[in-house]
Protein backbone atom coordinates (compact mmCIF):
# COMPACT_ATOMS: atom_id res chain seq x y z
CA UNK A 1 0.00 0.00 0.00
CA UNK A 2 1.84 3.16 -0.77
CA UNK A 3 0.85 5.91 1.58
CA UNK A 4 1.44 9.95 1.00
CA UNK A 5 3.17 11.51 4.10
CA UNK A 6 1.53 15.11 4.69
CA UNK A 7 4.41 16.29 7.09
CA UNK A 8 2.52 19.82 8.53
CA UNK A 9 4.38 22.71 9.53
CA UNK A 10 5.62 22.16 12.79
CA UNK A 11 6.83 18.67 12.17
CA UNK A 12 8.46 19.63 8.99
CA UNK A 13 10.38 22.82 10.92
CA UNK A 14 10.35 21.82 14.83
CA UNK A 15 9.45 18.04 15.48
CA UNK A 16 11.46 15.90 12.48
CA UNK A 17 11.62 13.45 14.81
CA UNK A 18 7.96 12.87 14.74
CA UNK A 19 8.18 12.66 11.05
CA UNK A 20 10.69 10.19 11.05
CA UNK A 21 8.99 7.80 13.63
CA UNK A 22 5.64 8.23 11.36
CA UNK A 23 7.55 6.81 8.43
CA UNK A 24 9.15 4.15 10.33
CA UNK A 25 5.96 3.05 11.77
CA UNK A 26 4.00 2.72 8.57
CA UNK A 27 7.22 1.07 6.55
CA UNK A 28 6.80 -1.43 9.47
CA UNK A 29 3.03 -2.36 8.71
CA UNK A 30 4.04 -2.79 5.33
CA UNK A 31 3.31 0.95 3.60
CA UNK A 32 5.78 2.11 1.08
CA UNK A 33 5.81 6.34 1.58
CA UNK A 34 5.81 8.85 -0.88
CA UNK A 35 6.41 12.73 0.32
CA UNK A 36 5.52 15.03 -2.11
CA UNK A 37 8.04 17.87 -1.46
CA UNK A 38 5.47 20.60 -2.86
CA UNK A 39 3.48 20.33 0.27
CA UNK A 40 2.71 23.70 1.67
CA UNK A 41 1.02 25.04 5.27
CA UNK A 42 -3.04 23.70 5.01
CA UNK A 43 -3.75 27.39 5.32
CA UNK A 44 -5.25 26.65 8.97
CA UNK A 45 -3.80 29.78 10.62
CA UNK A 46 -4.68 32.35 8.17
CA UNK A 47 -8.24 30.43 7.19
CA UNK A 48 -9.36 30.45 11.28
CA UNK A 49 -7.80 34.35 11.16
CA UNK A 50 -10.42 34.99 8.24
CA UNK A 51 -8.10 35.19 5.33
CA UNK A 52 -10.34 33.09 3.47
CA UNK A 53 -9.29 34.10 -0.12
CA UNK A 54 -5.67 34.41 0.38
CA UNK A 55 -5.50 31.00 2.03
CA UNK A 56 -7.42 29.35 -0.83
CA UNK A 57 -3.89 29.78 -3.26
CA UNK A 58 -2.48 27.46 -0.27
CA UNK A 59 -5.10 24.71 -0.57
CA UNK A 60 -5.07 25.17 -4.15
CA UNK A 61 -1.28 23.99 -4.03
CA UNK A 62 -1.85 20.92 -1.36
CA UNK A 63 -4.77 19.63 -3.41
CA UNK A 64 -2.69 19.56 -6.73
CA UNK A 65 0.15 18.03 -4.94
CA UNK A 66 -1.56 14.98 -3.33
CA UNK A 67 -3.88 14.89 -6.26
CA UNK A 68 -2.33 11.42 -7.48
CA UNK A 69 -2.28 10.02 -3.80
CA UNK A 70 -3.97 6.63 -3.01
CA UNK A 71 -3.68 7.87 0.94
CA UNK A 72 -3.14 10.75 2.41
CA UNK A 73 -1.43 10.51 5.92
CA UNK A 74 -0.82 13.57 8.45
CA UNK A 75 0.62 12.88 12.37
CA UNK A 76 -1.91 15.54 13.16
CA UNK A 77 -5.30 15.44 13.65
CA UNK A 78 -5.90 19.09 13.22
CA UNK A 79 -4.01 19.59 9.97
CA UNK A 80 -6.00 16.41 8.69
CA UNK A 81 -9.08 18.10 9.68
CA UNK A 82 -8.38 21.33 8.14
CA UNK A 83 -8.05 19.43 4.78
CA UNK A 84 -11.10 17.65 5.14
CA UNK A 85 -12.90 20.72 5.27
CA UNK A 86 -11.54 22.13 1.73
CA UNK A 87 -14.78 21.07 0.46
CA UNK A 88 -16.27 23.24 2.10
CA UNK A 89 -13.99 26.28 1.54
CA UNK A 90 -14.61 25.64 -1.89
CA UNK A 91 -18.45 24.90 -1.95
CA UNK A 92 -20.04 26.03 -5.31
CA UNK A 93 -16.45 26.62 -7.18
CA UNK A 94 -17.24 23.72 -10.19
CA UNK A 95 -13.03 24.10 -10.95
CA UNK A 96 -12.43 23.20 -7.38
CA UNK A 97 -14.71 21.87 -5.28
CA UNK A 98 -14.99 18.07 -6.73
CA UNK A 99 -11.20 18.18 -6.44
CA UNK A 100 -11.60 19.27 -2.53
CA UNK A 101 -14.11 16.51 -1.86
CA UNK A 102 -11.37 14.14 -3.64
CA UNK A 103 -8.72 15.34 -1.11
CA UNK A 104 -11.09 15.01 2.06
CA UNK A 105 -12.42 11.72 1.25
CA UNK A 106 -8.68 10.15 1.05
CA UNK A 107 -6.94 12.33 4.01
CA UNK A 108 -6.72 9.92 7.27
CA UNK A 109 -4.67 11.27 10.75
CA UNK A 110 -1.96 8.33 12.00
CA UNK A 111 -3.99 6.44 14.33
CA UNK A 112 -7.06 6.61 12.36
CA UNK A 113 -5.11 5.03 9.54
CA UNK A 114 -3.71 2.19 11.23
CA UNK A 115 -6.86 1.49 12.91
CA UNK A 116 -9.38 1.76 10.16
CA UNK A 117 -7.49 1.02 7.11
CA UNK A 118 -4.73 -0.88 8.05
CA UNK A 119 -7.12 -2.96 10.46
CA UNK A 120 -3.93 -2.91 12.96
CA UNK A 121 -4.54 -2.34 16.95
CA UNK A 122 -1.36 -3.89 17.87
CA UNK A 123 1.93 -2.50 16.01
CA UNK A 124 4.22 -4.46 18.09
CA UNK A 125 5.47 -1.54 20.03
CA UNK A 126 7.42 -1.70 23.80
CA UNK A 127 7.41 1.44 26.05
CA UNK A 128 7.62 0.91 29.74
CA UNK A 129 6.71 4.13 31.21
CA UNK A 130 3.75 4.95 32.80
CA UNK A 131 1.66 8.16 30.48
CA UNK A 132 -1.37 10.11 30.24
CA UNK A 133 -2.81 11.07 26.85
CA UNK A 134 -3.86 14.35 25.93
CA UNK A 135 -7.19 14.16 23.29
CA UNK A 136 -6.87 17.53 21.04
CA UNK A 137 -9.66 19.38 20.50
CA UNK A 138 -9.57 19.45 16.38
CA UNK A 139 -8.89 15.93 16.38
CA UNK A 140 -11.81 14.56 18.92
CA UNK A 141 -14.41 17.14 18.37
CA UNK A 142 -14.16 18.30 15.04
CA UNK A 143 -12.24 14.90 12.98
CA UNK A 144 -13.95 12.73 15.45
CA UNK A 145 -11.16 10.42 16.02
CA UNK A 146 -11.65 9.25 19.64
CA UNK A 147 -10.71 5.59 19.91
CA UNK A 148 -7.86 4.80 17.49
CA UNK A 149 -5.15 6.21 19.92
CA UNK A 150 -6.37 4.29 22.71
CA UNK A 151 -6.89 1.32 21.16
CA UNK A 152 -3.26 1.25 19.80
CA UNK A 153 -1.98 2.49 23.16
CA UNK A 154 -3.37 -0.36 24.82
CA UNK A 155 -1.48 -2.79 23.07
CA UNK A 156 1.75 -0.89 23.68
CA UNK A 157 3.92 -3.60 25.87
CA UNK A 158 5.10 -2.26 29.42
CA UNK A 159 2.74 0.85 29.14
CA UNK A 160 0.90 1.82 32.41
CA UNK A 161 -1.86 4.26 31.20
CA UNK A 162 -3.17 6.78 33.34
CA UNK A 163 -6.48 9.00 32.13
CA UNK A 164 -5.73 12.40 31.97
CA UNK A 165 -8.13 14.25 34.24
CA UNK A 166 -10.54 17.05 32.14
CA UNK A 167 -8.90 15.39 29.28
CA UNK A 168 -11.87 16.98 27.47
CA UNK A 169 -10.31 20.52 28.10
CA UNK A 170 -8.69 22.57 25.76
CA UNK A 171 -4.62 23.13 25.99
CA UNK A 172 -5.31 26.72 25.06
CA UNK A 173 -3.07 26.94 21.99
CA UNK A 174 -5.80 26.63 19.56
CA UNK A 175 -3.54 28.15 17.02
CA UNK A 176 -3.62 31.78 16.61
CA UNK A 177 -5.92 32.16 19.88
CA UNK A 178 -2.19 31.53 21.67
CA UNK A 179 -0.86 34.77 20.41
CA UNK A 180 -4.11 37.25 20.21
CA UNK A 181 -5.49 35.69 23.37
CA UNK A 182 -2.12 35.14 25.26
CA UNK A 183 -2.98 35.79 28.97
CA UNK A 184 -6.03 33.44 28.61
CA UNK A 185 -4.36 31.13 26.78
CA UNK A 186 -1.67 30.52 29.76
CA UNK A 187 -4.50 30.03 32.27
CA UNK A 188 -5.74 27.16 29.82
CA UNK A 189 -2.34 25.47 29.82
CA UNK A 190 -1.64 26.00 33.38
CA UNK A 191 -4.51 24.22 34.15
CA UNK A 192 -4.06 21.15 31.60
CA UNK A 193 -0.23 21.31 32.96
CA UNK A 194 -1.76 20.64 36.91
CA UNK A 195 -3.97 17.53 35.73
CA UNK A 196 -1.15 16.06 34.09
CA UNK A 197 0.92 16.40 37.49
CA UNK A 198 -2.29 14.67 38.62
CA UNK A 199 -1.42 11.53 36.90
CA UNK A 200 1.91 10.96 38.24
CA UNK A 201 3.23 9.75 34.79
CA UNK A 202 6.97 9.95 32.97
CA UNK A 203 4.98 11.39 30.10
CA UNK A 204 2.47 12.89 28.47
CA UNK A 205 1.44 11.52 24.96
CA UNK A 206 -0.81 13.36 22.19
CA UNK A 207 -1.66 13.08 18.62
CA UNK A 208 -1.42 16.96 17.89
CA UNK A 209 2.35 18.41 17.85
CA UNK A 210 1.37 21.65 18.24
CA UNK A 211 -0.85 20.76 21.73
CA UNK A 212 2.21 18.93 22.39
CA UNK A 213 4.52 21.89 21.89
CA UNK A 214 2.39 24.26 24.15
CA UNK A 215 1.79 22.27 26.87
CA UNK A 216 5.69 21.08 26.91
CA UNK A 217 6.78 24.57 26.35
CA UNK A 218 4.62 25.70 29.42
CA UNK A 219 5.61 22.45 31.44
CA UNK A 220 9.51 23.47 30.69
CA UNK A 221 8.78 27.08 31.45
CA UNK A 222 7.54 26.02 35.01
CA UNK A 223 10.62 23.32 35.40
CA UNK A 224 8.43 20.30 35.44
CA UNK A 225 10.04 17.22 34.74
CA UNK A 226 7.89 15.66 32.99
CA UNK A 227 8.95 14.70 28.92
CA UNK A 228 6.21 14.90 26.17
CA UNK A 229 6.05 12.56 23.45
CA UNK A 230 3.90 12.36 20.20
CA UNK A 231 2.16 9.02 20.09
CA UNK A 232 4.05 8.16 16.70
CA UNK A 233 7.11 7.76 18.44
CA UNK A 234 5.56 5.72 21.01
CA UNK A 235 4.39 3.28 18.65
CA UNK A 236 7.09 3.38 16.77
CA UNK A 237 9.30 1.76 19.99
CA UNK A 238 10.57 -1.32 19.93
Amino acid sequence: MKVALFATCLVDMFQSNVGKATVELLEHLGCEIDFPENQICCGQPSYNSGYVQDTKEAMKRIIDTFMDAEYVVCPSGSCAFMLTEYPHVFAGDPAWEPKAKKLADKVYELTQFIVEVLKVEDVGAKFNAKVTYHTSCHMTRLLGVKEPPMRLLKNVKGLEFTELPGKEQCCGFGGTFSVKMGQISEQMVDEKVQHVEETGADYLIGADAACLMNIGGRMERLGKKMKVLHIAEVLNSR
